[in-house]
């Protein structure tokens, strides 16, 4: 029985539904039925409007974010898809942090539930750095169904390492 590596920790169920669908060729059926479309943003300036627009919307109080782009330096392999940092730097006496989202390049190409879903887990984490019940109740808050979006997530990361 091989692993589900990004699916760790559902329940046994969970697992073996997933398996079968494996098994049977599925996956990307199940995936392109949800997920039909691709986004057109393409550009750091592109992705760096959407996400303002998300923090305005949902987050007005969370500091402002002075860099978002896409990184090819994340990947599966580092377990990372999308990173947020505070840079701080010494400017003329002052202490100025600087907030960063980097997006995996591989969301460029993929469904724009993804990229939201990726862009919403960074932004929760200017108010909530764990991953706590908290950070996921302001994940909810922001995506309604950010859990089911996670789950589907994993399944198109567990279809991409397949293919390869």
């Amino acid at each position: 029985m091989e692993p589900l590596r990004y699916l760790q920790g559902y329940a046994p169920e969970v697992l073996e539904s997933v398996r079968r669908l494996i098994a049977r060729d599925g996956l990307a059926d199940y995936l392109a039925s949800r997920y039909p479309q691709r986004h057109a943003i393409q550009s750091d300036k592109a992705l760096y409007a959407f996400v303002n627009e998300l923090r305005q919307r949902h987050l007005r109080n969370a500091p402002a974010i002075d860099k978002v782009l896409y990184d090819n330096r994340l990947d599966l392999t580092h377990r990372a898809l999308g990173l947020h940092s505070a840079v701080s730097r010494v400017q003329g006496g002052k202490l100025k942090a600087k907030k960063e989202i980097r997006v995996a390049a591989l969301f460029r190409h993929a469904a724009p539930e993804f990229l939201e879903m990726i862009v919403v887990h960074e932004l929760a984490h200017l108010k909530e750095a764990e991953h706590n019940k908290a950070f996921y109740q302001l994940c909810r808050h922001m995506l309604e169904d950010y859990h089911q979006r996670e789950f589907d997530l994993r399944l198109y990361l567990t279809w991409l390492e397949r293919q390869a």
